[in-house]
């Protein structure tokens, strides 16, 4: 499965000719979406869905299948035909790809401020064993799936750096790539990568936008 990186908490996958991409917010690159089989969204803050984008992207293919909880939904009730609704719990097979839903809160930024939905999804490895996690805006342990790549938030309003420590030692990934890093100076990135690399337990590297790695 190979990986790249778009700005801030964009992914986007490949595997045997299937394109799936995860969170194409305002901040991430349209051309993310070019060529786009399936999308996953984790939630509805902009930084994760682009909704003028999305649309753009389903204009050009019609077909493209898009996976997110029903709040998300909302926002995309042109579209509703493509849409599928998932919840934490959930397992479904988007375009080839093997997906389960974790989750159900987005972290706590305040207590006074409202927290959304938002789902984690773990991708299989194409031999059902192994994957991929991305946890959205959430420090959620998916504790029954075997992560090989974990997507670890490294800046953002709702976190610290120990947290985000402490979510990679819990999960025991392999790899550990930074996500949720538009909002951090070359300073703040540097710093973050170090701790990271120092103490999270996994081999952490932070991709620039465009860069592709293989995974699970």
């Amino acid at each position: 499965m190979r990986l790249t990186k778009f700005s801030h908490s964009c992914v986007r996958l490949e595997r045997d000719g299937a394109v799936m991409v995860i969170d194409p917010g305002v901040w991430s690159e349209r051309q993310a979406l070019d060529g786009a089989d399936a999308v996953l969204i984790t939630h509805e803050h902009f930084d994760h869905v682009d909704v003028p984008a999305l649309a753009e992207a389903l204009g050009k293919r019609q077909n493209i299948e898009v996976y997110t909880h029903p709040d998300v939904a909302k926002l995309l009730s042109e579209h509703a035909g493509n849409v599928r609704e998932v919840v934490p719990g959930d397992s479904f097979t988007a375009v080839g790809f093997d997906v389960r839903v974790y989750g159900g809160l987005h972290a706590m930024i305040h207590p006074e401020l409202p927290r959304v939905a938002n789902n984690g999804y773990f991708v299989a490895g194409a031999d059902g064993t192994g994957g991929l996690y991305h946890p959205g805006d959430s420090f959620d342990v998916p504790t029954d799936a075997d992560v090989d790549a974990l997507l670890v938030p490294i800046s953002g309003p709702w976190l610290k750096i120990a947290e985000a420590i402490e979510f990679v030692r819990a999960v025991r990934p392999h790899w550990a790539y930074a996500l949720h890093d538009g909002l951090l100076n070359d300073i703040g990135a540097r710093l973050a990568d170090t701790h990271l690399a120092n103490l999270s337990g996994a081999e952490y590297a932070r991709l620039n936008p465009g860069h592709a790695v293989t995974v699970a």
